[in-house]
């Protein structure tokens, strides 16, 4: 596999895709989403990913993007150079962040993505979502014996969220609704939202508890945080795609049902939550839950 990394711009990847974007949707019959044949022609597919969605999708030690969205993507990288009968077609692997995903693959520098997107409505305005990968709830990292047990709990106190989630805007509509006078920082990545809680600017970090589990796993002393609360929503994660590409939906849909009904997946999540993952081989002990085993039985893309 030729592999190729990519740190994108964002305002650069804007304006080195509009041509092709203007291209595509001149073309008889043909529009931006045509994933496929952007692929063919272009003998490249672009693959977004995050940086430190631990354990979804980051870099190792190595600098390689590895993670359990990760396996669903290399599966779909795989299921593309069969469809196309292109076993040497190159792979580039471009960084994005929350709040940059949805542009970057609008604007066609991205072909797809699987990492940590939850699947909605609002989002489902502007891109399109494969079969569901992972089922999270809304909960909260904060260090031990803080007296932090739930959400009501937060009330006057600085409380941090990953920007360009729907977390951050759950906790605001939260906040707002019950007059809870809370301090929210929005901080860019995953990372720095734990870093502002490690630091001491914020008592509690909302986010999808498997992610909080992949910021405790990679802290300094893990053993000092714990993951509390009622979950605030259930969600599920989908691999992004542009609208109105039903081709390539099919193509992502069938490699990830296949995954998940063959047994695949259940070895992914293994390897990903239930034994030492790198940076820091530290085990997240994450125990499937019974809406992932129900998601394996019957495979679908629902909205949660």
């Amino acid at each position: 596999m030729k592999v190729q990394t990519l740190v994108p711009l964002l305002l650069i990847g804007i304006a080195s895709n509009a041509a092709y974007a203007a291209d595509a949707n001149a073309e008889q019959g043909m529009t931006q989403s045509d994933t496929l044949k952007k692929i063919r022609d272009t003998g490249t597919i672009v693959v977004g990913h995050r940086e430190s969605s631990v354990p979804f999708s980051y870099y190792d030690n190595n600098q390689k993007v590895v993670g359990y969205s990760q396996e669903y993507s290399n599966a779909i990288v795989e299921a593309v150079k069969k469809q196309l009968a292109m076993p040497n077609l190159t792979v580039k692997m471009v960084p994005i962040t929350s709040q940059a995903r949805i542009p970057l693959l609008q604007n066609g520098t991205i072909d797809f993505e699987c990492g940590s997107t939850t699947n909605n409505a609002e989002r489902q305005q502007q891109v399109a979502f494969s079969n569901s990968i992972f089922i999270v709830g809304g909960k909260l990292l904060v260090k031990k014996g803080s007296g932090i047990n739930d959400f009501q709990d937060l009330s006057g106190k600085p409380v941090t969220t990953t920007s360009g989630t729907t977390n951050e805007i759950l906790l605001n509509q939260l906040n707002d609704k019950n007059n809870m006078k809370m301090r929210i920082i929005s901080s860019k990545d995953h990372s720095d939202a734990f870093r502002t809680l490690e630091s001491g600017r914020a008592v509690a970090f909302y986010m999808d508890d498997p992610l909080l589990a992949g910021e405790r796993a990679k802290a300094k002393k893990p053993d000092q945080w714990e993951i509390v609360g009622t979950p605030q929503s259930n969600e599920a994660y989908g691999c992004m795609l542009r609208k109105n590409d039903p081709a390539f939906k099919k193509l992502m849909d069938e490699t990830i049902a296949e995954a998940q009904t063959s047994g695949e997946a259940e070895k992914w999540y293994q390897r990903w939550f239930t034994q030492p993952i790198p940076p820091k081989n530290i085990n997240m002990n994450f125990t499937m839950s019974d809406e992932m085993k129900a998601l394996f039985k019957a495979p679908n893309d629902r909205i949660l």
